[in-house]
């Protein structure tokens, strides 16, 4: 990446649990050393990345690297369009530090786990298209919401383990805490009944136990859910994973981190633009680790919507 390109990081502090805020001035060494004058912003509330990213891209920022969890660099992708979903700097650039909880999303980017692995991966990286998607639902409570996200959305059991994760502790690292959160979610979690459609191909009411809009390969904390799944296809891998009973889900715990589950009979994988689903239940989301509401939703594909620093391959 070129050195003398106009670089703003926008970071968490609060993410893994503090630990970025901690290690901040070593983090912050490291990125001088490998991009010089940065700009640096740091969030102090929930949802404050969006606003960031959206002023750092008014000012003239070419790249933005995002500090954090993949809720962070969800908040960070939603800056780059404005209030009415329009780009706000079309050739600007997002790079991704993972320092969070899940740290799904840079698996799919085939980032190093350690943080100067990522910073040196970023100074080589190049700028590459990927798609982006569009979800509109409701809250809890009913009011609509519209958002982006690079990684994964879904629903079902999914939800609930969201509700567990961002209610303890995640000292333990991402893994950890959405194992336990996924344990926890088993227990109380009963199969709900949705109706899913997918562009003209698929419309069916279906019993389920999670449905993942993937755009991205991995989510909660290396799941690797949709092992198909390409960023930049103009696509979703649709995975369903249908009316299994607790043992099923419990037992098939080992085949979502190799991929594997997709060769059970319970799951489908179907492929689409546009999905919908609705449910007389009210079936919790899950975006990019984050809670933003509950079913009726219109997910879309926005193909090349963003560029990201990414490698070859």
């Amino acid at each position: 990446m070129a050195a003398e390109r106009s670089v703003h990081v926008i970071v968490n502090p609060n993410s893994a649990n503090g630990r970025t805020g901690r290690e901040w001035p070593a983090m912050r060494a490291l990125l001088d050393a490998a991009f010089p004058a940065l700009t640096v912003r740091m969030t102090t509330h929930q949802g404050e990345a969006t606003d960031l990213v959206r002023a750092s891209l008014l000012e003239g920022a070419d790249v933005i690297l995002s500090v954090g969890g993949d809720g962070t660099h969800n908040e960070s992708v939603n800056g780059f369009f404005d209030s009415e979903g329009a780009p706000i700097r079309p050739e600007a650039v997002l790079g991704v530090l993972s320092s969070g909880t899940g740290g799904d999303f840079r698996k799919t980017l085939k980032m190093p786990k350690d943080f100067p692995g990522c910073v040196d991966f970023l100074r080589r990286a190049k700028p590459a298209p990927i798609d982006v998607g569009r979800l509109q639902c409701v809250t809890i409570d009913g009011a609509p919401v519209s958002r982006y996200f690079v990684n994964i959305t879904s629903f079902g059991i999914s939800g609930l383990v969201d509700h567990y994760v961002n209610r303890t502790t995640k000292v333990f690292g991402g893994k950890v805490s959405f194992l336990v959160g996924t344990v926890r979610a088993m227990f109380h979690y009963h199969n709900q009944l949705v109706r899913l459609r997918v562009d003209d191909d698929f419309d069916e009411e279906i019993r389920i136990n999670t449905v993942a809009v993937a755009n991205g390969q991995y989510f909660g904390g290396g799941m690797w859910f949709a092992p198909n799944a390409d960023l930049a296809d103009g696509l979703f891998d649709v995975v369903v994973m249908g009316d299994v009973s607790k043992k099923q889900a419990l037992f098939s715990g080992a085949r979502v981190y190799n991929g594997t589950h997709i060769e059970m009979p319970e799951v489908t994988v179907i492929r689409g633009r546009r999905v919908v689903a609705d449910s007389s239940e009210s079936v919790l989301i899950d975006m990019d680790g984050e809670q933003p509401g509950r079913l009726p939703a219109t997910l879309e594909i926005v193909p090349s919507g963003v560029l990201v620093l990414k490698g070859e391959g």
